[in-house]
């Protein structure tokens, strides 16, 4: 098999995982507790973008479309992109197929930040002051996990792991504090962020979080050639001339950035930054500049479609997203750790 061969192979199936999230999306954006035929989706979304053109829309569907599944959707698509590609440079930084964006304390810390504001916060800042609480608490997390580790030199990377279980637990403990002294209308509300959803997503949280998750996934695409060096091992790609400390800070600082952004609005989800670089390594090999847009692609896909199971399972209920992720990506780990016990 020729090179241009198998990059045309490679960009047919990037464009194959383009038209199935873009069917995905169209489902998402019908279906649901009210449904919502095609053709009045379209026309809903045309009547955003022209507002002055009258179209015969019925006003309850084109809301719903507009204002509750569009940001939802959009939501969807970017936290998957950067949990995906967050995923598959985590593993690459650390060399370990078992490493995802949790391992730094991102969600734990998201998660405090959430239980400090909803406990302690109150109404402050108003529908942003959720996401915002969770933010500082994710983004921090991880500057603590790093903290820590700074100055293990050749044992930066083990640091690192160690510091993020550390900080994850602390984290943990801090939120079954706050659990414990909150009111019941307090805890119901964190227990429902704590499960992961995207059913918060509205278009002046996605303005916020959007920006940063979409310049952080555009970042994380141009480390394929350093990720690549890295899977020779650290002293291989410093005699290529990669400043090994360097790229791996400024990765992780990055991932930590745009997963802080999503995770904010959303909520914990689980195992996609886990499930979906190892599938892109199972269809394209290990070449960083090939998993990590991959990647992107099939978080954003697997996270609509695990949306869209959310809420239509047990509709006109709604199943948290995190669970439905959860209940994809255990039986997904619990394999993987069988096949690393088997003898090569």
């Amino acid at each position: 098999m020729t090179p241009a061969l198998t990059s045309r192979r490679f960009s047919a199936s990037l464009a194959g995982f383009a038209l199935a999230l873009s069917t995905a999306a169209v489902i998402a954006l019908t279906t649901g507790a009210l449904r919502v035929p095609a053709g009045d989706v379209l026309a809903a979304l045309g009547s955003a973008l022209r507002p002055t053109v009258p179209v015969a829309v019925d006003p309850a569907s084109a809301h719903v479309v507009l204002f509750v599944r569009a940001p939802r959707l959009a939501m969807a698509i970017i936290t998957g992109c950067i949990l995906g590609a967050s995923g598959a440079g985590l593993q690459g930084v650390f060399r370990n197929p078992l490493a995802d964006p949790g391992l730094l304390g991102i969600s734990s810390g998201a998660s405090l930040g959430a239980a400090l504001h909803i406990v302690a916060g109150g109404h402050a800042l108003g529908g942003v002051g959720l996401p915002l609480a969770a933010f500082a608490g994710g983004l921090g997390a991880a500057a603590l996990a790093g903290a820590f580790s700074a100055g293990a030199g050749a044992r930066a990377t083990g640091a690192l792991v160690l510091a993020g279980v550390g900080v994850n637990a602390a984290a943990g403990a801090g939120v079954g504090m706050l659990a414990h002294v909150a009111t019941d209308t307090q805890l119901r509300d964190l227990s429902f962020w704590l499960l992961g959803s995207l059913g918060g997503a509205t278009w002046p949280r996605l303005a916020v979080a959007a920006p940063v998750a979409v310049t952080s996934t555009l970042a994380l695409l141009r480390f394929g050639r350093p990720l690549n060096a890295l899977a020779l091992g650290e002293a291989d790609a410093g005699h290529l001339g990669l400043e090994v400390r360097t790229t791996r800070a400024l990765l992780l600082a990055v991932a930590a950035l745009g997963v802080s952004a999503t995770v904010a609005v959303t909520g914990p989800l689980g195992f996609v930054g886990l499930v979906v670089p190892h599938t892109a390594r199972m269809l394209f090999g290990a070449d960083a500049r090939r998993v990590l847009p991959a990647a992107a692609l099939l978080g954003a896909l697997l996270l609509v479609l695990a949306d869209i199971a959310a809420r239509t399972v047990a509709a006109p209920a709604e199943i948290p997203t995190g669970i439905v992720t959860a209940a994809v990506g255990a039986p997904f780990f619990l394999v993987l750790l069988r096949a690393q016990r088997r003898p090569a």
